[in-house]
């Protein structure tokens, strides 16, 4: 067979994609082709910012039943979605209790109650994972305490796209990358660690033995009666996009761009030093043996909330008045707890501004700029936390993802850490998760083959820092004053 269809579910915090993938063997091309599209965003449900898990399994059937009614016979299946959350299920399968989000607000104060029963140090010793408030080890302490009678009825628990696997499949997975996400694997053993655990106050048992990417979990019959193999790809959408980033070298980072921004490089052993400890640094797991060793920023899920409030359609114009304002004039922390799920993204920044004793910004364009500059800076900010710890600095910086896309933001980030920025590919976690099913079905031999497809079937783009602008010489003052101040300390 010279031609290989392959489907991604492709489900992000915002929106969800059914793509289906044609590869030809012999002259080693890639196409996408997007079959289904549709938004994904919470609904509150008695009182719990919870996803809409039966409407995304309907849109989810919807894509694939598309490709099947166009006549295309699939090959293999394949779901990631984000991290964190999870479905739980009684011993028939069915589902208890609600399918809540990591902005809900349920956490509140758990992550500080894990760090004086069972000490930070420790956690980061078993896990190799940055403590974010929403991490499945606080989401299950906060279940337990608060909805004993639910954790009662549960006998499995399944990450976001094992779930979506299992209601495809009949069968049960526990995939390994998107498993290290939750806080609750031990780095050492690869499995789920026992302490951790026990802390949560859940059952064990709820969880199986982690499985890395590449196994077939079972078969989704198509409404024409082929059974197609539903395959374990890197089932978060940022370790499938990393899988995409078409890396050379081992000085190379890379930002995983879009809702998150998600910004490290690849090692093959983690880093889980005193000093990681300090930076926040996660560990987590990806292809081939190998670590995401990274740090998550806010990303544009702050542009997206001020898009909806400043009933903003046309991003592109908005953009361009953007990029006509002046820089560093409002500059916040994304990664400020505060802007996790406030109520008004815009009078959040608005207020941080004020707080900070910096202009207020008041125009959608003013908004934007604050947020563009403000990312800008602390890719930078995380870049030099990442060469500080690995003890040599990075050459090129890959941008992948839907975020990618934007110019502006790309020559500020750019401009920002004084490095070359490749854009692209934008769909990023699609094509990771592609490339583990070409593996799976024997067409590649391995991630570094698979990047060699990437790179010759789409368009790069380069983007050369300018160092002598606003943005770079706001870095390099901020820089200079925090050296200033730990030497003094």
């Amino acid at each position: 067979m010279t031609f290989r269809h392959c489907v991604a579910v492709d489900l992000g915090a915002s929106s969800g994609r059914v793509m289906l993938a044609r590869y030809d063997r012999e002259q080693r091309t890639l196409t996408l082709r997007e079959m289904h599209r549709f938004v994904n965003r919470l609904q509150k449900v008695d009182g719990y910012d919870c996803w809409d898990i039966d409407s995304l399994e309907a849109e989810i059937r919807r894509g694939l039943e598309n490709v099947c009614e166009a006549g295309i016979v699939i090959d293999s299946i394949g779901v990631d979605t984000w991290g964190v959350d999870y479905v739980l299920l009684n011993r028939q399968g069915q589902r208890v209790g609600l399918p809540i989000a990591y902005r809900d607000d349920r956490t509140d104060g758990v992550m500080a109650q894990a760090l004086t029963q069972l000490g930070k140090a420790e956690i980061y010793r078993r896990s190799g994972i940055q403590f974010l408030p929403f991490n499945t080890l606080y989401q299950l302490h906060a279940l337990v305490r608060q909805q004993p009678e639910v954790a009662r009825e549960v006998a499995h628990a399944l990450l976001i796209p094992d779930y979506f696997s299992y209601r495809l499949t009949g069968q049960m997975n526990w995939e390994y990358t998107n498993a290290t996400t939750t806080q609750l694997v031990n780095i050492n053993t690869d499995s789920w660690d026992e302490t951790l655990l026990d802390w949560t106050g859940v059952n064990g048992a709820w969880f199986g033995k982690p499985t890395h990417p590449g196994n077939v979990i079972g078969h989704w019959t198509c409404p024409q009666g082929n059974a197609i193999p539903v395959v374990a790809v890197a089932s978060h959408d940022t370790a499938s996009a990393v899988i995409a980033v078409p890396l050379e070298g081992k000085d190379a980072a890379w930002i995983s761009s879009g809702t998150w921004s998600l910004m490290g490089f690849e090692s093959k052993t983690p880093y889980t030093s005193d000093k990681a400890l300090a930076a926040n640094i996660t560990n987590e797991g990806g292809a081939e043996g190998r670590y995401r060793v990274l740090k998550n920023i806010m990303g544009l899920w702050l542009l997206q909330r001020v898009l909806a409030e400043q009933q903003v359609t046309d991003l592109p114009e908005l953009i361009a008045r953007t990029e006509a304002l002046p820089a560093c004039r409002f500059v916040i922390n994304p990664n400020d707890d505060r802007f996790i799920n406030p109520g008004n993204m815009s009078a959040e920044i608005q207020a941080a501004c004020r707080e900070a004793g910096q202009p207020e910004p008041t125009s959608d364009a003013e908004l934007a700029r604050c947020i563009f500059d403000s990312l800008a800076i602390l890719y930078a900010d995380v870049l030099g936390e990442l060469a500080a710890l690995r003890g040599k600095p990075f050459n090129q910086l890959h941008i992948v993802g839907g975020g990618c896309q934007n110019q502006l933001l790309n020559q500020l980030c750019a401009d920002a850490c004084g490095i070359t920025v490749i854009a692209g590919p934008i769909e990023a976690s699609t094509l990771g998760n592609i490339g583990v099913q070409l593996m799976t079905l024997d067409e590649l031999s391995d991630v570094t083959d698979f990047r060699k497809v990437v790179v010759t079937n789409h368009d790069l783009t380069t983007f050369t820092p300018h160092p002598d602008n606003e943005i770079a010489r706001y870095v390099a003052q901020s820089q200079s004053t925090r050296q200033t101040k730990e030497l003094c300390a």
